[in-house]
């Protein structure tokens, strides 16, 4: 007993000096030419809790005190923020031999992706890559998705147990997750991997989606349960896209017109053919990009037409008014209709404006980096953060920008900038796109390019529940939801229930 009350008197002791250094250290010896570094008394731990319990508000406050560009320490490493369009246009569009994302995202992605994609090759590969998968995402491409999504989202509506009846409830964020996995297969998978698609799949995605918990930053190879499942579920569903691609390859005459199917005629500039594993590994990544952000920001906006039904009101009218129907019986979707819903495309940009999926953006630094127009100079090995958020929610671009108005986009210009400096990082020209404080997407060579795919797939969701449902609070609720940043990827805090209600020209059997 005395042996474990001197260790616990070491530890303790050991523990104050350390804080005390710790302070002392921030105090006296503070290098002038890097950036402040937020104020904190547990080295190693800094301001990892403020920070992760939200994220907006830690760069807000931290803001006030330091300006634009400060340090803070995020489970031992000196992460340098710097807010603002030029922190968004300094880091986004860094060069290669300055930052890096795979040291970044990989420990974090690759367990779940698969080797030899993404980040677990060079970005010259990436680039590649990413020129493969535009294949699936060109203009006739996104043409052809737009009724195999409104099938599927209508087959939901009157298959799915969550619908059961003339009205009810639902959880959304666990309705709406079913509904962009299964849109997303379909039109970015092709329908034998939509058939695949069943409650074991579904186990299995989930499974390697909890491959995403952000402790695997640091720790992707412990040996905790949910690493165990994703370990298992990655195998599993590599073994899915492998038995396609074999049997594909038995009968090389029967063509398909999908995802699967150009990748296995892609070669890289080297000449070498994609190979089976990389395209399955391609695969999984192409599924769970084009379910996350959609079924995040389709939850949102469930949730905020539940609480405004005078908004979901106008989206109605609006259909009522610019597309073909009878009665309220409408003409199956096409690709030109989403043109014709001005309104809907405005309650998605200021949803995705609000509610960005993604808070935080990383490089590692690989070279010290002066920043422009500053005195600071970030120090190799530190973390670059930028938060394209903070200006989509900021007042100066957006005034009352905390309030949720889709009706303020319109009769401007899109806050979402246009015009601009094009370059081509491999898979095609794009625009750098850091001058806007609109960018929802991201921006630089690591842009999604999934975003017209992810405009489509909210569009037609969106206009075929609104035809088909009415949405509305439940228990006297009022607003929405408060945001969950426990995990990678944004949502609102679960359980998410709201009411619905079958419209009257659009009874269960009529769907």
């Amino acid at each position: 007993m005395a042996f474990l009350a001197v260790a616990s008197t070491y530890a303790f002791t050991a523990v104050v000096v350390a804080i005390v250094l710790n302070v002392a250290r921030q105090f006296l010896f503070r290098n002038k030419k890097e950036p402040p570094v937020v104020f904190h008394w547990v080295p190693f731990l800094g301001s990892t809790i403020s920070y992760g319990i939200d994220p907006y508000a830690f760069f807000n406050s931290c803001r006030e005190k330091y300006g634009d560009i400060f340090t803070f320490v995020l489970l031992g490493q000196k992460t340098t923020v710097y807010l603002g369009v030029q922190g968004n246009d300094f880091i986004l569009n860094g060069k290669l031999k300055d930052v890096n994302a795979e040291e970044v995202y990989g420990p974090l992605t690759i367990p779940v992706f698969g080797s030899d994609v993404v980040y677990d090759c060079p970005n010259s590969k990436l680039m590649e890559q990413k020129k493969f998968i535009k294949f699936g995402l060109t203009q006739a491409a996104l043409e052809s998705h737009v009724q195999l999504i409104e099938k599927e989202t209508l087959d939901y509506l009157e298959t799915s147990p969550r619908f059961n009846g003339p009205s009810g409830r639902i959880d959304v964020t666990a309705a709406m997750a079913e509904i962009t996995i299964y849109t997303a297969a379909r039109a970015l998978q092709g329908e034998e991997v939509r058939k695949k698609l069943t409650a074991e799949f579904a186990d299995l995605y989930h499974d390697l989606d909890k491959g995403f918990s952000p402790i695997n930053f640091m720790l992707p190879w412990a040996p905790l349960p949910h690493n165990r499942k994703r370990d298992a579920a990655h195998a599993q569903m590599r073994k899915v896209y492998t038995d396609i691609i074999e049997e594909r390859r038995k009968n090389p005459d029967e063509e398909k017109s999908d995802m699967i199917w150009n990748l296995m005629h892609c070669s890289y500039k080297n000449g070498q053919p994609v190979p089976d594993k990389e395209i399955a590994h391609m695969m999984i990544t192409l599924l769970m990009a084009g379910q996350h952000s959609s079924s995040s920001i389709s939850s949102w906006i469930m949730l905020r037409l539940a609480s405004e039904p005078q908004v979901l009101e106008e989206l109605y009218q609006e259909q009522l008014a610019n597309l073909s129907n009878q009665n309220g019986v409408f003409q199956p979707l096409q690709y030109s209709d989403l043109d014709k819903l001005p309104f809907q495309q405005s309650v998605i940009k200021e949803t995705l404006r609000m509610h960005s999926s993604i808070h935080s953006i990383m490089r590692k630094v690989k070279n010290p980096l002066p920043v422009p127009g500053t005195s600071y100079i970030v120090p190799e090995n530190y973390v670059l953060l930028a938060s394209p958020g903070v200006t989509a929610l900021s007042d100066e671009y957006f005034p009352n920008a905390s309030r949720w108005d889709p009706h303020r986009w319109e009769n401007q210009p899109d806050k979402e900038e246009e015009e601009g400096e094009m370059v081509d990082y491999g898979y095609g020209t794009v625009s750098k796109g850091t001058a806007s404080p609109y960018l929802p997407f991201g921006a630089g060579r690591h842009r999604c390019i999934g975003e017209k795919f992810a405009y489509v797939n909210l569009g037609v969701i969106i206009a075929t529940m609104v035809r088909h449902v009415k949405l509305f609070n439940v228990d006297g609720k009022k607003g929405v939801p408060g945001t969950d940043y426990s995990t990678l990827f944004s949502g609102p805090m679960k359980p998410a229930v709201i009411g619905w209600e079958r419209r009257s020209s659009s009874s269960k059997g009529s769907l």
